[in-house]
């Protein structure tokens, strides 16, 4: 008698279910964003040239096997000067010791002062598993990236380090290896098919936010908001969305709208654009503009952007 071949492959076997949070933290545009965009497979943070872009934490979801990892996007760490600041460093220390693990992202190009010299200062005293990211590998030199690994190293006890780009996605793989067999046993939090934990349409107003910051660059200051004022699902299948970006200054609101409202409407247009994508389906943007001169000391924006109110 013989055997009778089947088409089934054998069943891999991918070790028991894991499922943890991983904090990322690290000084203003040492490419968080872009990294966690990444891993995830899909945008879950916005992306710009301007410092403190990312405001509160942004879980990004990723499964790799059997294991989950929830990626937390910190908001840059440095040193605060106005409410606004201190808001957004106390968001990114809490988000990384509520983590399982912490992964230190720094910039290679930049080098290991100011921020983040004072980011490993306070790692010191944190008692979690830790991992070093050295980011834009590609843009320095091999033996400047060691030294830097070795001055790292020598002022925090890293369990791990890896060298990658988050741009071109150098190294992330074997990050991603070491990863979900270093997360906790246990069952999986979020579905398999949901790569954040943030609400759509707090989403919605991060991407337009990010087409505001990547049209105005250095002109418009970053305390820029903006709110969902209205979300109406309409019966052919597609949505209409009002948004109300807050400024604090007139002068702003004419940077925002531009002349013959050339600037909002090319803002609008590439916000919508993303959201159809997002959304897969057609999206009616409005956009308006209000002068709210002291938002930035409003304990109620605060609370619509996910932060805590400091004292």
């Amino acid at each position: 008698m013989t055997d009778t071949p089947t088409d089934e492959a054998p069943t891999a076997d991918v070790g028991p279910s894991r499922a943890g949070f991983v904090a990322l933290i690290g000084a203003p545009n040492a490419g968080k964003s872009t990294l966690i965009n990444r891993l995830v497979g899909t945008k879950v943070s916005i992306v710009s040239h301007k410092v403190q872009t990312t405001r509160t934490v942004v879980r990004g979801i990723a499964n790799r096997d059997n294991s989950q990892i929830i990626f937390a996007d910190t908001p840059g760490i440095f040193q605060p000067r106005r409410r606004l600041d201190r808001a957004m460093v106390d968001a990114a220390w809490g988000g990384a010791k509520d983590a399982d693990m912490i992964c230190l992202l720094i910039d290679s190009e930049r080098g290991i002062r100011g921020d983040a010299e004072r980011i490993l200062d306070k790692l010191k005293n944190v008692h979690l598993p830790k991992v070093l990211l050295m980011n834009k590998i590609d843009r320095v030199q091999r033996d400047k990236l060691l030294a830097l690994v070795d001055q790292a190293n020598k002022a925090v006890n890293f369990d791990r380090t890896f060298l990658i780009s988050a741009m071109n996605g150098d190294g992330c793989e074997d990050y991603m290896d070491y990863l979900k067999d270093e997360l906790p046993e246990g069952p999986h939090l979020y579905p398999e098919d949901q790569i954040s934990d943030l609400p759509v349409k707090m989403l919605a107003a991060e991407i337009t936010r990010e087409k505001i910051f990547l049209r105005l660059h250095q002109e418009l200051p970053y305390s820029a908001h903006v709110e969902v004022e209205g979300w109406e699902e309409r019966k052919d299948g597609s949505v209409k969305i009002d948004q109300v970006i807050y400024i604090q200054r007139t002068a702003h609101k004419k940077m925002v709208i531009g002349a013959k409202g050339e600037v909002i409407k090319a803002i609008s247009t590439a916000a919508r654009t993303e959201l159809e994508q997002l959304l897969d389906r057609k999206v009616h943007l409005f956009l308006f503009v209000k002068v709210r001169e002291n938002w930035i000391d409003d304990p109620e924006r605060y609370r619509e952007m996910g932060l805590e109110f400091p004292k």
